[in-house]
Formats: structure tokens, sequence, C-alpha cells
């Protein structure tokens, strides 16, 4: 035998659909502020359980006052490789972190790259007082030599032997010298040099080329009177 619904009262009619009402609302004011924190729209990549967690870590660093476009494109690396979502926030915090980190270290006026290359030198092993040192460089930017540290220590170079060549370069080194000498120590180390010795040999030739530079160039100004 059926029974047939008991029939709602109009106040538990007003009830359900103010609860009803509620509801869409926070479902709305939701969807609204998702909206507004993902406003890039590289982050509909992820799937919403990663994207929830990257949204959060984005909109730190932006308060912080850290670039945001490298955790964006950390979080889509990993989507690109179908890595969990919980691995993809957890690098995406970990990465913030370093970005952290490597403002401690180059101040206030460090620029994005030289933020980005600070913490990938941090990763690889480089103290913050290495950072530092670099920072009191006479450099416009110092985001070449971070790199180059970098690769050294990629290329198996212990990370002491890569910071203390770093360091002597970058006083007197342009970029491209920067970039010549990791060149060198990479050749060298394929052709069977130790990492540490190929990165001193590498250093003291381009130290040398550096100041026979200056000798010739003081040369050049002692036969030009007048000249500075």
């Amino acid at each position: 035998m059926k029974t047939s619904p008991l029939p709602r009262s109009p106040k538990s009619l007003v009830a359900a659909g103010a609860l009803a009402a509620v509801l869409v609302a926070t479902a709305a004011a939701q969807d609204s502020q998702d909206s507004q924190h993902s406003k890039d729209p590289r982050l509909a990549r992820l799937d919403p359980a990663a994207r929830s967690l990257v949204v959060v870590v984005i909109d730190s660093a932006r308060t912080a006052g850290l670039p945001t476009e490298p955790l964006v494109q950390r979080a889509l690396e990993g989507a690109t490789k179908g890595a969990p979502g919980t691995l993809i926030g957890n690098a995406v915090r970990r990465l913030a972190a370093d970005l952290g980190r490597a403002r401690a270290a180059l101040g206030a006026g460090a620029t994005p790259p030289e933020l980005e290359a600070g913490a990938a030198a941090l990763r690889a092993g480089a103290g913050p007082a290495v950072l530092a040192q670099l920072r009191r460089s006479p450099r416009q930017t110092i985001t070449v030599p971070l790199a180059v540290l970098t690769d050294l220590v990629a290329s198996g170079v212990p990370v002491d032997s890569a910071a203390a060549a770093v360091l002597a370069l970058a006083a007197s080194s342009g970029d491209a010298d920067l970039i010549d000498f990791r060149r060198a120590v990479e050749r060298d180390i394929a052709l069977g040099a130790a990492p540490t010795a190929a990165t001193a040999g590498a250093a003291a030739g381009f130290l040398a080329a550096g100041a026979d530079a200056v000798h010739v160039n003081a040369g050049a100004r002692d036969a030009r009177p007048g000249r500075p």
C-alpha cells in the first residue's frame, strides 16, 4: 500500500527555499572567488584539486611581491607530465619558498629573472651567502652568473668549486665570457677531465686572459697621449 507524501507547510517550504538559495549563493561565491584568483586561463589545464592548491600558493606569492610566472610554469610542467595534484601543489610551494629565500639573499631590488636564477642556484646547493656575494659584485645584473653556477653543478662540478669560480670571474667578466667559460668546462668534462680540475683550469685561463686584456688596453692608452 503506497503512502502519499505528507503535505509541506508553508514554513517548511520557505525554509527549504531559503536553504537552496544559500547553497546556490555559496556555490556562486566560491566560483566567483576561484575565477578571481585563477585569472590565468592556463591554469584550466590543471585538475580542480591541483588548481586549488596552486592558486593558494600563487596568491600568497603575489601578495608577498614574488614573481608568479615561474610558479605557473612549474604547475603546467607537472600537468604536462601527468603528475598528481598533490605533487604539483608541493612542487609549486617549494619553488615559491625558494623564490622567497632568493629574495632574502639578493635584496628587495632583485629582478624576477634574478630571483628565478637565484632559486635555481639555491636548489643546486649554493648557499645564500654565495648569492649575497654575487649581489655585491659590480654588475648590472647577476642572472647569468647564477645560471652558469647552476649549470656547472648540473654538469657534475662540486657546488663549492662552481661558486668559487663564478665569484672570481663575475667581477671582471661579461655575460658572454661567463657563458664561454661554462662551455669550456663542459667541453673539458666531456673530454674526460675531472669536473673540479676542468673548472679550475678554465677559470685560470679566463682570469689570465682578462688580465692580459687589461694590460693590452692600458698599453694602447699609453701609446695615445691625451686619451683617457
